[in-house]
């Protein structure tokens, strides 16, 4: 049973690094604004499945019995996959909430919610990157 425990992992992790590869170069290449416009419900439902990986992997990651270091960093990777696309919804739902609140003229001058934006443009992406290097140092090390 743990044997195909770590598969899943295994084929998970990969995935999600493709899924992740794809993601950043959406928001790498943004001179290429009209192709960009038209894979945007694409790259969404890539978010989507990535979060749900991210999910899938926390799980498994839980349940397996494998060392500890290399399970903080597998639910290091989902937390980071799961935070991504909520991080993203978060920010836009606080800026549209504040603009129906305080009125349009809130956030200033070109101004935006920062927090949420933060989280979902640098803190998850370096999370994801740290995890999935110990995870596959760790998944080696298992090997």
């Amino acid at each position: 049973m743990q044997d195909k425990k770590l598969k899943a992992i295994k084929i998970i992790l990969a995935i999600m690094i493709a899924i992740f590869l794809a993601i950043v170069a959406f928001f790498v290449f943004q001179e290429f604004e009209d192709f960009l416009r038209r894979i945007f419900i694409y790259m969404a439902v890539l978010a989507f499945i990535f979060l749900v990986l991210g999910i899938v992997l926390i799980v498994l990651a839980v349940k397996a019995d494998i060392p500890r270091k290399l399970k903080i960093y597998l639910i290091m990777v989902g937390a980071s996959a799961a935070s991504f696309l909520t991080g993203v919804i978060l920010h836009n739902l606080v800026y549209a909430l504040m603009i129906v609140i305080f009125g349009e003229g809130f956030w200033g001058e070109g101004g935006d919610e920062a927090f949420f934006f933060i989280v979902a443009l640098i803190v998850a992406p370096l999370m994801f990157v740290v995890g999935v290097i110990g995870s596959v140092v760790g998944l080696i090390k298992k090997s």
